[in-house]
């Protein structure tokens, strides 16, 4: 489905795929679609074990834009279920392997929430905020991470 290794491995280790096809599979694509508001192809739902979404992309991705969403995806996932430590790993892997991607800022954001989350200490909160100075630092991340620069 994917001919890249990095994108067909992810997938195979963290995902089970699901792919509907507009033409192939009329009426699947129909009902999913309905289901969780598809309005466009390629849509691609990351979904938590019990089947909630968790993040979604839309439309066409290249390849260094696409992995790094699909990182996103399983964080978020991981952080929906309460599995913060899981969710910080791949939130900072991602910021770490593609720090440049349009999803980094988001996922830095979220890693220091996933450790305040699992751990209750603020401090995690505060030093997120001091990484945002130094990278992202016009991001809209970086503004809602501004509250905790205190």
């Amino acid at each position: 489905m994917y001919p890249d290794p990095r994108v067909s491995g992810l997938i195979e280790r963290h995902f089970v795929p699901v792919r509907v096809h507009i033409r192939d599979n009329a009426d699947e694509f129909k009902r999913l679609g309905e289901r969780y508001g598809a309005q466009w192809t390629p849509t691609a739902l990351i979904l938590d074990s019990t089947g909630a979404e968790r993040h979604r992309i839309e439309g066409f991705l290249p390849l260094d834009d696409f992995l790094p969403q699909l990182k996103l995806g399983l964080a978020h996932a991981a952080f929906g279920e309460g599995k913060f430590a899981d969710a910080e790993r791949w939130f900072r892997e991602l910021v770490d392997a593609h720090p440049t991607s349009d999803a980094a800022a988001e996922a830095l954001y979220w890693a220091g929430v996933s450790k305040y989350k699992g751990s209750g200490d603020a401090s995690a909160l505060g030093e997120t905020a001091r990484q945002f100075k130094e990278r992202y630092r016009d991001s809209p991340w970086a503004k809602k991470a501004s509250i905790w620069a205190g």
